[in-house]
């Protein structure tokens, strides 16, 4: 029963096998699911790519975007979260779904980039937590320790205040919006 009372919040799969399922998250700080309308955006663009791509979430916080993900048949999710008990979460909302298609990793994304992978990613999402500087340093380890599969594509969402962006020279621009207070941009890996 404790459980259910720290879920204080519920982020909805728009589409795929587990459509309108709400799923609990945790209410913590730094805690903001990418919008419904936002994330329709994004899986329009990824539609031809997602069935059977390989996923990376960088900063996974209520799973909203991976679980959009495996809802439209990507074949497996690496997942990445800080907080303990919004990675703990996310592990229940997955087997809930009855999903073994899903790795969720607790710890500092900085540090697991740094470790590198045997397999590489089609489609990453980097959606750090706002004004904490993790943009930059995300697409630099990206690119510099093998987790991108050529021709990858790498959704980015930050606040649209910033204006520093580093792109990594192999990496196009596909696509670039801002609603609101949120800028969000296409990708794609071009070694």
């Amino acid at each position: 029963m404790t459980k259910n009372k720290q879920a204080s919040g519920q982020v909805r799969i728009i589409s795929g096998q587990w459509r309108s399922r709400r799923l609990p998250i945790h209410d913590l700080e730094g805690l903001r699911p990418t919008t419904d309308r936002v994330r329709e955006t994004l899986f329009n663009w990824l539609a031809p790519e997602i069935k059977g791509a390989r996923v990376l979430d960088c900063f996974a916080g209520s799973g909203a975007l991976c679980l959009e993900a495996l809802s439209r048949y990507a074949s497996f999710a690496k997942v990445f979260e800080l907080q303990k008990s919004a990675a703990q979460q996310l592990k229940q909302n997955l087997a809930s779904l009855s999903c073994p298609h899903a790795e969720v990793v607790n710890g500092d994304t900085l540090n697991l980039l740094k470790q590198g992978t045997d397999l590489g990613f089609d489609i990453v999402f980097i959606d750090p937590p706002f004004r904490k500087d993790l943009a930059n340093p995300t697409m630099a380890l990206l690119t510099e320790h093998g987790w991108l599969n050529p021709e990858a594509l790498i959704y980015l969402e930050t606040e649209s205040e910033l204006s520093q962006l580093e792109i990594p020279s192999t990496w196009q621009e596909l696509k670039h919006k801002t609603a609101g207070q949120v800028s969000y941009r296409l990708l794609q890996y071009c070694p």
